[in-house]
């Protein structure tokens, strides 16, 4: 069944919550691809038993353990170590170069290696340079090696950002129903030209296939902060209801500093529980739209953790009387 097309900025929205945030040059890392491209892993963290996310006996596009240099030179028998783990450089492992003094030290260009291109088995390389540049000392320009052609930029993502393509298509759908959750989301549609029937239609067609799936439970919603009681869309920190007005705004920018090229609008992508290493955090029920301010403010802290700063802040601002108590009576 072929669905009545979504406003196009809205349809861009949903669909770039399946890529990864932008990366430029200087880093390893690929710019705005989809979270299920390879990954790239801290060799800290393979070692410390990592694990493949739910389900899934491993990444659907590979992955890449990045090892320091000091690790693999400085380390008696790191070939055996690396064995043990199920490494091999140029197979699914590489060496990576962060800084001038691991360069220095181990020069790979002075040991005969090459630096890596491919991101399957096999890799054609032993490891990758981003090495920002100094003027502190001579010689110090910048050094990128691998992964830095205009076919093949970056090495992969950021393994906390991964999800697989079935994970992804879940969050888009679940992400969609909260838009039409927002109390104001069918007026503002209408406004951009969409016709009343296919609102209709869509909404409904949607919101059911979120039922059939799993992905309407208001319960698990209201408890990840996305919905309120009366099952409007809300923002996980500030916890107001948005407007699908906020979705095609752009964000309110200060007198005399605007930008005219801004593209940011006010409500965004929010993770409930914020993305980090050792958990595939990208997943329906701890996804959500939020205001782009609150966002800014939670950045990779978390909701409680940012919930207790700001506690503190208002608590201190009301004990040195920059700020009235509201006590309820």
């Amino acid at each position: 069944m072929s669905l009545p097309k979504l406003p196009q900025l809205l349809d861009r929205k949903i669909y770039k919550t399946g890529q990864t945030r932008g990366a430029d040059d200087d880093v390893i890392y690929q710019n705005r691809v989809g979270r299920n491209s390879t990954v790239l892993i801290p060799y800290n963290f393979w070692k410390d038993g990592f694990r493949s996310p739910p389900g899934e006996e491993t990444f659907e596009n590979g992955y890449i353990v990045l090892i320091p240099p000091n690790d693999y030179f400085e380390k008696q028998s790191i070939d055996k170590e690396l064995s043990k783990y199920g490494l091999e450089i140029g197979k699914n492992a590489l060496i990576s170069y962060e800084t001038r003094e691991q360069w220095d030290k181990n020069n790979p260009e002075k040991l005969g290696w090459r630096p890596a291109q491919k991101r399957v088995t096999p890799l054609e390389g032993h490891y990758i340079a981003r090495i920002p540049a100094t003027t502190a000392t001579t010689g110090g320009d910048k050094i990128v090696r691998g992964f830095n052609t205009t076919q093949i930029k970056g090495a992969g993502i950021r393994v906390f950002e991964y999800a697989s393509a079935s994970t992804i298509k879940r969050c888009r759908l679940q992400l969609e129903a909260l838009f039409w959750l927002c109390k104001d989301a069918e007026a503002v549609v209408l406004k951009t030209g969409m016709l009343t029937k296919n609102i209709v239609s869509r909404k409904q067609e949607i919101l059911k296939i979120c039922l059939d799936e799993g992905l309407l439970d208001f319960e698990k919603l209201r408890l990840a902060r996305v919905v309120n009681k009366e099952k409007n869309t809300t923002c996980p920190l500030c916890l107001e209801a948005l407007s699908g007005r906020g979705f095609f705004d752009r964000m309110h920018q200060a007198a005399g500093r605007e930008v005219h090229d801004i593209t940011v609008t006010e409500i965004n992508l929010f993770h409930i529980e914020e993305l980090r290493t050792g958990a595939y955090n990208h997943c329906p029920y701890n996804i959500g739209w939020g205001h782009h301010h609150c966002n800014v403010v939670t950045k990779d802290a978390g909701i409680k953790e940012t919930l207790d700063w700001m506690h503190g802040i208002l608590e201190r601002n009301i004990k040195e009387g920059y700020l009235a108590s509201r006590k309820k009576s």
